[in-house]
């Protein structure tokens, strides 16, 4: 659903946005404004600022920046309708109801009676393992050398071996049998009839990103089978596009994330300090998953069993975080089977060590590969030579591929020119070809939204910045800058909005208008150029005529170069020259730095 402007507007201005900020980073006034680290990348120097006046946050490191409405959503990753209720509910402010359809009103109650279902489950799981009817689960989760802080943080819990106690509870909660077989959480036999579906095993509960819990996985315990029985897949759990621990690892602000294999192995490393550990929800790794990874990180570090099977896990997960744009490390667990069992006998120091010197994904298929080679022998050595070639040749970015050709040409001793002209004859043509490399979607050179140059974007932003922080600027500038002379996209999208009530539209109130995280990161961007202006007046007037000439200097090209053979734009072509050189001759009035 989608507010009216008034609503979000209401949401917005009720929300102080260095209140909100401040409860999920620590920051320190400086000047006009507030100062924390990034809680969006990884830095030592605070470049994150959040404005109390403009209502509105940047980073000057990574460019992220937008509203309190923006923050959340980016903190959380939470949609925008998800964010307008977190901060409706913090201020107290009940929004309108959404104009579903009956049919999408059924949809939206039956999911929320299974996120019920599943979270009374959880509940009672979690107090089941606490009490004496848990004694078996609670000694397995010790002699696993868990602590009581870690078993709660994951809500871990315990389903005895009586076989309807959960569907009792739960039919005394109200909930239908129907609802409890679809959740999962219950099965029917003939002979048993309704009858809880876990029994006997320690349970870790899923939840997705919003901490709401969406299924479950249960480890038996003793020999019985399977050794881990999962929840099926229902309207709120789709095992291939979630994954296990991330509602706490996108707490860890890290540039990578853990990828391991199962549940044990993430908690494992939670509980050693490497909270950026996640895994896969008991069945193979998806492009759906890596998908929701690069929402969060550019890198993955791959932490899979020492065996067969890991070899082959990581080789396979390999390539779908490559086809997912994520690059991929291989941590090198040896001696030790897994994770859990490397940081129980080698400690956290040792495997930070081994994350440190993680090793290139693309050496590790190549290292696994040559167990297929006999490189001792000159024909293994070219078989092994022709399909690294191939596979150097699946490299789409050309600098990228060409890095890799020369660095496995070094490491295997094999001449480069051989090694370019073997990549080059599994393309189509026999060459390597460049790839077209796609327009960047920032502010730097040309984008495909916004045709803006840097310089065009950065003159555009300065003024923007400076109309918004000055009214005075604002109604002299306006008379000659219009929003059809900013760049088509966003740059005239927000002048758009801005010019049509400034005195009444906020920073922070045209960045809700965007409902895309993106708009909102570029639109505080424009708001919050860095502009250092001289301190005396005439200095100053300068400055800002420079800004408007280049602004209106940059429209009246695009109107020249859209030009063609028409009439009307002639005119057009003509009446922007004209308006251009009585702009060069206008004389601004701004004040100096008081004193």
């Amino acid at each position: 659903m989608y507010y009216p402007d008034d609503v979000i507007e209401q949401v917005r201005s009720s929300n102080d946005i260095v209140d909100v900020v401040g409860s999920y980073v620590h920051l320190k006034k400086q000047g006009a404004n507030y100062f924390g680290l990034c809680p969006f990348h990884n830095e030592k120097s605070p470049s994150f600022s959040v404005s109390p006046d403009k209502q509105i946050f940047y980073c000057f490191g990574c460019g992220a920046g937008g509203n309190v409405i923006t923050f959340l959503m980016k903190y959380e990753n939470y949609t925008f309708q998800e964010a307008m209720q977190a901060l409706a509910d913090r201020a107290g402010i009940k929004l309108p109801e959404a104009d579903y359809s009956e049919e999408m009103k059924k949809k939206e109650e039956h999911r929320k009676m299974l996120f019920a279902v599943n979270k009374e489950t959880a509940t009672y799981y979690f107090k089941l393992l606490r009490s004496p009817k848990g004694a078996t689960g609670l000694k397995y989760l010790t002699d696993r050398k868990l602590t009581s802080d870690t078993m709660n943080m994951f809500g871990l819990g315990y389903a005895d071996g009586a076989g309807s106690d959960l569907v009792k509870h739960l039919r005394a909660m109200g909930f239908s049998d129907d609802v409890l077989l679809e959740a999962g959480v219950a099965a029917h036999d003939e002979r048993k009839g309704l009858h809880d579906k876990f029994w006997n095993r320690v349970m870790f509960p899923i939840m997705d990103v919003n901490n709401r819990v969406i299924g479950f996985g249960g480890r038996v315990m003793g020999d019985g089978k399977p050794k881990y029985l999962n929840s099926p897949e229902t309207p709120i759990f789709d095992k291939g596009r979630n994954l296990y621990g991330l509602n706490l690892a996108k707490r860890s602000r890290k540039d990578q994330y853990i990828l391991c294999e199962g549940y044990m192995d993430v908690i494992a490393m939670h509980q050693a300090g490497f909270t950026q550990a996640v895994a896969s929800l008991g069945t193979s790794f998806t492009s759906g998953q890596a998908g929701i990874l690069k929402k969060y990180v550019n890198g993955v570090l791959l932490s899979y069993d020492s065996d067969e099977a890991g070899v082959k896990a990581a080789l396979r997960n390999n390539g779908i975080l490559k086809e997912g744009g994520i690059r991929a490390r291989v941590l090198d667990l040896r001696p030790y089977k897994d994770p859990d069992e490397f940081i129980k006998n080698a400690g956290a120091g040792e495997f930070q060590k081994r994350i440190d010197n993680a090793e290139n994904s693309f050496y590790y298929e190549l290292r696994m590969m040559e167990k297929d080679y006999n490189m001792t022998d000159p024909a293994g050595r070219t078989d092994f030579t022709r399909e690294a070639a191939r596979r150097l040749g699946t490299f789409e970015d050309e600098v990228e591929r060409d890095n890799y050709i020369s660095a496995v040409a070094e490491k295997y001793y094999i001449n480069l020119d051989s090694l370019k002209k073997l990549v080059g004859s599994y393309t189509d043509t026999g060459v390597i070809k460049p790839v077209k490399r796609p327009m960047r979607s920032d502010t730097q050179g040309k984008t495909n939204e916004n045709t803006a140059t840097e310089s065009e974007f950065r003159d555009q932003a300065w003024l923007l910045t400076w109309m918004s922080a000055d009214k005075d600027v604002f109604t002299q500038v306006s008379r000659y800058i219009k929003p059809e002379d900013f760049s088509e996209g966003l740059p005239r999208e927000v002048a758009e909005k801005f010019y049509a009530d400034p005195e009444g539209n906020t920073i922070a109130s045209i960045i809700s208008l965007f409902t895309e995280e993106e708009e909102q990161n570029r639109a505080a961007k424009l708001f919050n150029a860095e502009l250092v202006l001289p301190d005396e007046a005439q200095d100053r007037e300068k400055a800002l005529r420079d800004i408007v000439y280049s602004v209106k200097s940059h429209a009246s090209k695009r109107i020249t170069d859209e030009a063609g053979g028409g009439t009307d734009a002639f005119a057009r072509m003509i009446k922007s020259r004209k308006e251009l050189e009585e702009l060069a001759k206008v004389r601004f009035h701004v004040r100096g730095t008081e004193t």
